[in-house]
């Protein structure tokens, strides 16, 4: 329950059965301000750096590097986030000055810790008060494991064979990767092995071209609707142009545009490191290279692709003056260009969050093209399997003959899943499992209720029970001994002196559970008034003696009149 029944109960078992039921916490607790002081907004950066020093610090009075490090990898925070990149340099620079090799193992004064992270305090803020878009992202994590080693298991399916560089890929590998839109990152697998992007990269082109050109053009040259029809037949729509940027006639034209209409005085070659900047850019730089072998087996087996070419060109699908081996050997460049899951994830992201680069802040691809590309992914996706996949799944998707699978969860994340193996469509077997399973638990479904699933879990939202109670949140921390929570609250600037419609504090609900390490925090760091009474007359060191915590009774007894 909520905190030290066991003296609610002796005292007041009537309010005890309408705080458990629920029904009358919100009339009864005296309401904290909703929008009390945020640390990020009123501290100077020294202020705040401070705070945190007095969150981590060790009975000697120092902060441990690793401690420090792992509680914010906890929350989604790697050591390689390019947001995150001074801290680390100078920590670096820091073990240099004392002559140690590694950064793990440096404990911190209050001076030095200052130093260290003053040019990173708003985001380790964020990120330690669970204010990042999955709060329980450690909880999170754990789901995502358990699907993983699901399909893992899954044999079925067969690599692609049209060209040799993806008919030798072990069909064993298998990775995840996630970025949400506040950068928080997840791995498992096989994640930083590069794979050839192909189908996968047809909605970053598009993006691109809607990014540059805008919508009103693009769409004179290609549809916006599912063909119904295979992937690469020789079919156009009732316009004669392509049915939508998905499909290989779609995406041929698509880089006819950024070959023809974008920075019309480029080469051929300036233009391909052109769009690989996009690509690097929406990455947050992370991993982007181009598989050779590939594009050169591309070509050799690409009469398919010619023939649609040529049609295309016969129903004049192309801008003016364009050359159709130019075209092609576009076209063919950017389906072997290489990513691995987790910068693929990344791109995946920054669709998620309108165009704009979690990693970097920077907006790369306009919002109004971020919702058109969105829009053809959840409708076109999936290859011939697409009206089934946004049945189940929901979500805009893009699969590629590689076995990647690019997904987004707008406003929330980006996902990339890659597997070798392919299902009869085309799509990777265990990717698609992978979503199913996704969907199945968390309510990320486009048209899942976010109020009225309750066989569904919101990971967006905090595990706590009345989220927008910060009084009762604080007090059920202290009786479950959540020292974590405890710490995220008053980074947040939250009174820790507050009390209850009976009077009690937190010290009182941690003294009476006998939480040791909650009472020590809350009288050494967050300086409590230590002989506060509640209605009863009763002080915290009462309570202890009460249940008869020795501990708590001989560290209250110590210093409740220093």
């Amino acid at each position: 329950m909520f905190y030290s029944l066991r003296l609610l109960w002796r005292h007041n078992p009537v309010i005890n059965r309408q705080l458990i039921n629920g029904e009358q916490w919100s009339k009864t607790t005296r309401r904290i301000p909703s929008h009390y002081t945020q640390i990020r907004t009123t501290q100077t950066n020294a202020q705040s750096a401070q705070i945190l020093f007095d969150l981590f610090k060790d009975n000697e009075g120092n902060v441990c590097v690793n401690q420090f490090l792992n509680d914010l990898k906890h929350t989604g925070l790697k050591r390689n986030d390019p947001r995150f990149v001074k801290v680390i340099d100078n920590l670096y620079s820091l073990s240099r000055e004392k002559g140690q090799t590694g950064i793990d193992n440096l404990s911190l004064n209050s001076e030095q810790f200052e130093r260290v992270i003053q040019d990173n305090v708003l985001i380790i803020c964020k990120a330690l008060q669970r204010e990042f878009v999955l709060p329980d992202f450690t909880e999170f994590c754990k789901h995502i494991e358990e699907f993983y080693v699901n399909c893992k298991s899954n044999k079925s399916g067969h690599v692609a064979e049209y060209i040799p560089q993806l008919a030798k890929v072990n069909p064993e590998y298998w990775g995840v990767s996630i970025c949400t839109v506040d950068g928080q990152r997840f791995s498992m697998g096989d994640t930083r092995i590069p794979f050839t992007i192909q189908s996968t990269g047809k909605p970053i082109n598009y993006a691109i071209a809607l990014s540059e050109l805008g919508a009103e053009v693009v769409h004179k040259y290609v549809g916006q609707e599912p063909s119904g029809r295979m992937f690469n037949e020789l079919v156009l729509d009732q316009n004669k142009k392509p049915h939508n940027p998905m499909v290989n006639a779609g995406a041929i034209v698509v880089c006819s545009l950024l070959l023809n209409l974008i920075e019309t005085n480029m080469a051929v070659s300036e233009k391909f490191e052109w769009v690989c900047n996009y690509y690097k850019k929406m990455s947050g730089n992370e991993y982007l290279g181009f598989s050779n072998a590939t594009f050169l087996s591309e070509k050799e087996a690409a009469d398919r692709n010619y023939a649609i070419a040529y049609y295309l060109k016969e129903y004049k699908c192309f801008p003016n003056n364009s050359t159709l081996k130019d075209i092609m050997d576009f076209y063919f460049q950017l389906c072997s260009l290489e990513v691995t899951c987790e910068s693929a994830s990344t791109i995946a992201a920054t669709l998620a969050n309108g165009g704009i680069c979690p990693m970097t802040n920077n907006q790369v691809i306009t919002s109004s093209s971020v919702r058109d590309v969105l829009s053809l992914m959840h409708s076109c996706g999936m290859y011939d399997y697409s009206g089934q996949f946004a049945f189940n799944v929901g979500l805009p998707t893009k699969s590629g003959v590689s076995g990647s699978l690019m997904v987004v969860i707008p406003n929330v994340m980006g996902i990339c899943c890659w597997s070798p193996p392919l299902d009869f469509y085309g799509n990777s077997v265990r990717g698609v499992q992978f979503c199913e399973e996704l969907v199945s638990l968390f309510n990320f479904h486009q048209y899942d209720n976010l109020r009225h699933s309750p066989h569904k879990l919101d990971p967006r939202k905090r595990k706590t029970a009345y989220r927008n109670n910060d009084m009762s949140n604080v007090l059920f921390a202290a009786t479950n001994g959540d020292l974590k929570e405890i710490k995220r609250y008053y980074l947040s600037g939250f009174n820790m002196n507050q009390k209850d419609y009976d009077g009690r504090t937190a010290l009182h609900i941690a003294a009476s559970e006998g939480h040791l390490d909650i009472v020590e925090f809350l009288c050494n760091t967050c300086k409590v008034q230590m002989d506060a009474r509640d209605r009863w007359n009763h002080t915290a060191l009462d309570n202890a003696s009460q249940f008869k915590h020795k501990s708590v009774i001989d560290f209250l007894s110590s210093n409740i009149h220093k």
